[in-house]
């Protein structure tokens, strides 16, 4: 039974239909039911206010590996596995995740399976098994996540900040833990890690630091009676609270340089200041407050100012640690090359645009206007799949009062400048903190951290120093921001006529674009959505023209950034990006000034002129990110591949490196009138937008670029018209790509291996969806569970523009691609006799998890639009998609898949077509020399002569401009 529930009304958006309820249970575990009755998906997490802060000395990592322990098996379901195998089937998913002072456990399922679901996450936090058997596995498995994070800058440099503290401080700590922390240096030190495990658990989970979230269809009434029976046998030992005693930066680890060596090439700037945490002042906001001003990009902000000198490319601000007892501020800079040799310059113009906040005070205009802001967001917020939303409101549970569980501090409402104040002086240059990043300092370093090995050097550096920086700056007009003409005032949704319209209607088609509509008839929010796809064959022929596209749509962004960062702000968002065939315009968020936004995007591209000191920073910047394409994850690398051997008309990142350096304005100056001079525009405009509104948008953007008087564009001729083409795979073939990992450091190697299965087709689809389901468990459990192949093994989907298939994806350091290969195919022949033996029980099941699956609402406008539009993009133009695959699911029997598995999947079918691309990191480089055609496969040497050589899929896509209305 529930004891001791206080009533407090807890602040919802007004928005927001469904209904809470908070109970607290008489092991003191606190709980927030949700009753949701329009949900298709139930889900729960369960937050335990205990982290990594936690772990004892010497066993580096052991909350984080008992999290992954807690996973596998209880005494009521022994089962190894159990518990992901019936979320799996019951169309869900589940995962975990540790923090510093929280691990959170959370899941969600279809509606029909929650209540079994419920009650096997219960009994993680009643009584698990934590087996020896699964014990020795699992730190392997924790072992092979932190391989996997070894040469990622984001981790090394977070564990640097945090290595660079006082070492009796938890923040110093190692989080992930690995297979020296939890195996070699425990047994050298005569400790069981078993039994440590065994003990922190007993020692710390307590249902008085627990608080859980449950998110269902059902009554309040009814979840309470489920959540009481099932949760309130877990122990309650009344544990304290953990908290941290002082804080964790010391004298010496303030006024400090650290010059540190990233894997990726780049410069960047990391400066941070211990800070009162916002959360013991959240109404107030004043980290919120100066994040906003600092990392403001409009005119007259520290980052218009550096953009442009020539300096920066990025910038942002704000608090960085959500802890009670300690913070930090942080401002992150990426630079440029010339930015690199100015850090005194840009440490000095920082320093001075907080000296103006000092001089100006704390301005009650700018935070009602960031309140304002604030509070519309929260009202109008979007729907997201419960997973994510109970696993928000668990963390919050933990350090809000109960009225604010769901806001958070998302809401800062009282205006207070002392507290405001308090948080400004203490960004000071007596106690910052300066991570200078860049490849030009290897070989100048005396220091390596030892978890990650990141080479760094400490100079100390005195507040005088750098108030000579500050005298020193450049002298530039740095200024407040003027009051945002974004925000939104009209609110009101619009009368939509076509309440039936579950799809979106083509409007009108001309020579010179196609307009998809869309009203919003689900979600009731004053949003809107709208994307326009310039299609310029131009764009794509050639590496060069792809690298000058790409060019010109950073140019565009960076051209609009003051005047369009302000709508931004105001919850206005666009994004332009190129692609395969051109480059696409979308905006997205409030609709009452979004046509404003819209009309100056096309100005601009109409208007579009070079600027050389801006193109030099962006080609510099792109230069980068396509020099820092080898150092993705090897199973990113092998994706890349995979996709460069099956999509017709794409230029590998290689050529485009080449071709970068020679590139000069007046080539861009020169390109884009010709890309642009023959167009079609794909036009998709959804949401709160009435279809007269919807038209007169694309008769505008129409006017300007092809009806003027001078127009910049012309229509496509009827055989300009692009397709997206997919190689097809020869049957009973098994091709194999070799491939070095691009980075020699990287220990990881991986494996895609590819079925390719075939065009898009209701009844193959439903075959094929059904197969990924059943089969995705008993994969993630053989090759990852058990075999520990390596932390990232996945079996999903793959869609290449309508063609469809599966994958295998497996990233390790303990066996070389090819290895990894034979224990695919010796999975799917362990896999075969287990689907011949499924019940008709067992089939149904699936079957009817599935159908739950597709029968799942779009929680938001973004959702649905991105579902649609990708039936756009393609041109298969099924957005009744989910309809006819649930008719086929409907009348499929047991025999057709085992049918299909054996006519695609089985290893040797006859008709089964494969395509493997296998990455050798350095620890199987001997295996990479030693790879040669095996007697069963067929070696691809060159990626584009195998590309010329093969037979092509139909294309959806290109045949839609020649069409009449």
């Amino acid at each position: 039974m529930a004891v001791g529930k206080e009533d407090v009304e807890i602040v919802k958006a007004r928005t927001d239909k469904r209904n809470y309820k908070r109970i607290l249970l008489r092991n003191s575990l606190q709980v927030l039911l949700i009753s949701d009755p329009d949900t298709d998906k139930c889900a729960a997490s369960m937050n335990v206010d205990v982290g990594y802060f936690s772990d004892p000395a010497g066993l580096e990592g052991l909350a984080h590996f008992l999290e992954h322990m807690l996973f596998y098996a209880s005494e009521k379901y022994p089962v190894e596995d159990s518990y992901s195998k019936y979320i799996t089937e019951h169309g869900g998913s589940t995962n975990a995740f540790t923090s510093s002072e929280n691990t959170n456990y959370f899941f969600d399922v279809n509606a029909d399976g929650f209540e079994e679901a419920l009650d096997r996450f219960a009994q993680f936090f009643t009584k698990p098994l934590m087996s020896a058997d699964a014990t020795m596995r699992e730190i392997k498995a924790v072992d092979s996540e932190n391989q996997k994070n070894l040469l990622s800058d984001g981790w090394r440099m977070n564990q640097l900040q945090k290595h660079l503290t006082a070492e009796d401080h938890p923040y110093h700590k190692f989080s992930t833990g690995s297979w020296d922390t939890l195996e070699v240096r425990p047994k050298a030190n005569g400790i069981d890690t078993r039994n440590e495990l065994i003990k922190f658990h007993e020692e710390n989970y307590s249902a008085n630091l627990m608080h859980l979230v449950v998110y269902t269809k059902e009554s309040l009434d009814k979840i309470q009676n489920l959540v009481e029976e099932k949760f309130q046998d877990i122990r309650n030992i009344d544990r304290g609270c953990f908290h941290v005693s002082g804080q964790p930066c010391k004298s010496e680890h303030l006024q400090i340089i650290v010059r540190t060596v990233p894997i990726r090439q780049g410069h960047k700037l990391r400066i941070v200041w211990p800070v009162t945490p916002e959360i013991l002042h959240y109404t107030e906001g004043p980290c919120r407050y100066l994040g906003h001003l600092i990392g403001h990009e409009g005119e007259g902000s520290l980052y218009y100012i550096l953009k442009k000198l020539g300096w920066a490319t990025s910038l942002s601000a704000g608090e960085s640690e959500l802890s009670l007892d300690f913070s930090f501020f942080k401002v992150v800079i990426d630079l440029t090359d010339a930015g690199h040799e100015h850090m005194q310059d840009i440490i000095g113009l920082l320093f001075k645009y907080i000296e103006l906040l000092q001089q100006s005070g704390v301005c009650k205009w700018i935070f009602e206007e960031l309140s304002a802001i604030c509070e519309t967001k929260f009202h109008y917020q979007d729907k997201i799949p419960p997973s994510d939303y109970v696993v928000n409101i668990a963390s919050n549970m933990q350090f809000y009062p109960p009225k604010d569980w769901l806001a958070g501090s998302s809401l800062p409402s009282k205006f207070n400048p002392s507290v405001i104040q308090l948080v400004l002086d203490q960004l000071s240059p007596n106690n910052v903190r300066i991570f200078w990043e860049s490849k030009s300092f290897e070989g100048h370093t005396d220091k390596v951290e030892p978890w990650y090995g990141t080479a760094y050097s400490i100079e100390k550096i005195t507040a005088s120093a750098i108030q000579g920086w500050v005298l020193s700056a450049p002298d530039e007009n740095m200024h407040l921001p003027v009051p945002n003409k974004f925000i939104p005032t009209d609110l009101s949704l619009k009368i939509v006529s076509e309440k039936q319209v579950k799809f979106p209607v083509l409007l009108s088609r001309s020579s010179y674009s196609a307009l998809w509509y869309k009203p919003d008839t689900l979600f009731s929010t004053p949003k809107a959505y709208v994307k326009i796809d310039f299609n310029c064959p131009y764009a794509g022929n050639s590496p060069e023209a792809e690298i000058l596209t790409h060019i010109f749509t950073q140019l565009l962004m960076d051209y609009l950034n003051d005047y369009a960062y302000y709508a931004q702000v105001a919850g206005l968002h666009y994004s332009i990006n190129h692609t395969d065939t051109g480059f696409q315009v979308t905006l997205s968020g409030y609709n009452h000034k979004l046509r404003i936004l819209l009309e100056t995007i096309v100005e601009m591209i109409a208007t579009f002129r070079v600027k050389t000191d801006r193109f030099s920073v962006i080609k510099e910047m792109v230069t980068k990110e396509y020099q820092n394409f080898k150092y993705q994850q090897p199973y990113q690398q092998a994706m890349y591949y995979c996709s460069l051997i099956l999509q017709d008309q794409t230029w590998p990142w290689v050529e485009q490196l080449e071709v970068l350096p020679v590139l000069q304005a007046e080539d861009l100056a020169k390109f884009v009138p010709v890309m642009l001079s023959r167009t079609f525009l794909e036009c998709y405009v959804a949401g709160n937008i009435e279809s007269h509104e919807a038209e007169s948008m694309t008769g505008h953007t129409e006017d300007i670029l092809f009806k003027c008087s001078k127009p910049l564009c012309q229509p496509l001729f009827p055989s300009q018209h692009l397709t997206n083409r997919v190689v097809k795979l020869e049957s009973g073939i098994n091709y194999f790509y070799p491939s070095e990992c691009l980075n020699p450091d990287d220990e990881n190697s991986a494996l895609v291996h590819y079925i390719q299965v075939g065009r898009d087709d209701f009844k193959l689809n439903a075959k094929l969806q059904l197969f990924a389901l059943v089969a995705k468990q008993p994969t993630f459990h053989q090759l990852r569970s058990v075999e520990q192949l390596g932390y990232i093994t996945v079996l999903m989907q793959r869609n290449d523009c309508g063609v469809r298939g599966l994958q295998f994806i497996i990233q390790s350091t303990v066996k070389a691609p090819g290895s990894i290969e034979q224990r695919v195919e010796e999975f799917l022949m362990m896999f075969e006799t287990k689907l011949n033996e499924m019940t008709f029980e067992e089939f149904k099941s699936n079957v009817n998890a599935l159908i739950d699956m597709k029968l799942e609402k779009h929680k938001n406008l973004r959702e649905e639009s991105a579902f649609f539009w990708r039936e756009i993009n393609d041109g298969t133009l099924r957005f009744d998609r989910r309809d006819f695959e649930i008719e086929e699911l409907r009348k499929l029997t047991l025999q057709e898949l085992v049918d299909f598995f054996n006519e695609y999947v089985k290893v040797g079918a006859p008709r089964k077509k494969t395509l493997s691309v296998r990455v050798h990191g350095n620890l199987h480089s001997s295996e990479y020399k030693a790879e040669a055609s095996e007697p069963h496969l067929a070696r691809i040497d060159d990626i584009f002569t195998f590309r010329k050589s093969q037979s092509l899929y139909g294309s959806f896509k290109g045949l839609t401009g020649q069409m009449k209305l």
